[in-house]
């Protein structure tokens, strides 16, 4: 009996340590100042749709996910020093990009779109911008749009998280702002942007959004495999009622 209870003992530790070596833990970087996308709750939870996605596609690799969350501007140099292992962040993929990380196939598309004052007859072209102050997210593609089309017509005032335009917005320092269409649809929502409206059509109507990994790393097809069986099963299309009437697949 005392001989079955030490091997009893050694089978159980043995099991324990393997279920223990099998068990993946991924981090998972996001900015967390970017809702509806990103932010956090009043609890400091990392929540939105990103946190959403992301945690469904944990869950299809069967791995636990912890969240890391880091600053906009220096979210792609954090992946690629290992601070976590992909990033789901609303990240366009430009080919700019790509020549810093690889990214999954699109897990949402996107469109830029300005929002202004309800009661400013504004409009989008080229000579009526002349002269304004458009706020916009730095290190994003709106930034780089607004730069490259209307840099040299428009004093372009770039901030570190879209919440910080907003503010500028509605405390008169900028003219319009420049984001992500359905950014600005959420924040129109509030009573901080209810007096404020999208303006003209959007500028950019092919913004593909994707997660990105470190170069070469296999957990792209891997994230890939998940996000497809999430649209699949729809457990994707769940998530995306959460927080829009409309698909944004």
């Amino acid at each position: 009996m005392q001989n079955f209870k030490k091997v009893f003992l050694a089978a159980a530790v043995t099991l324990a340590f393997s279920a223990g070596a099998m068990a993946e833990t991924l981090k998972m970087g996001i900015e967390a100042a970017y809702p509806p996308f990103n932010n956090k709750d009043a609890s400091g939870q990392v929540v939105g749709f990103d946190k959403d996605i992301g945690d469904a596609l944990c869950a299809k690799m069967k791995v636990e996910c912890t969240v890391v969350t880091s600053d906009w501007d220096g979210i792609i140099p954090a992946l690629n020093a290992k601070k976590f292992d992909f990033l789901i962040s609303s990240l366009s993929i430009t080919e700019e990009r790509k020549g810093a990380v690889d990214f999954t196939d699109p897990y949402y598309s996107n469109k830029l779109q300005f929002i202004a004052p309800k009661n400013v007859d504004f409009k989008t072209d080229k000579d009526a911008l002349k002269g304004k102050i458009i706020g916009t997210q730095r290190a994003t593609l709106a930034g780089t749009w607004l730069e490259d089309t209307y840099g040299s017509d428009v004093e372009v005032k770039l901030y570190d998280t879209q919440e910080n335009a907003y503010l500028d917005l509605t405390s008169g320092r900028v003219d319009a702002i420049l984001a992500d269409k359905y950014a600005n649809y959420d924040w129109l929502k509030t009573d901080a942007g209810k007096n404020y409206e999208f303006k003209g059509d959007p500028v950019v109507e092919s913004d593909k959004i994707g997660i990105a990994v470190r170069k070469g790393d296999p957990l792209r097809e891997k994230l890939n495999a998940a996000l497809k069986e999430i649209v699949a099963d729809g457990t994707y299309k769940k998530i995306n009622d959460k927080y829009f009437p409309f698909s944004i697949y």
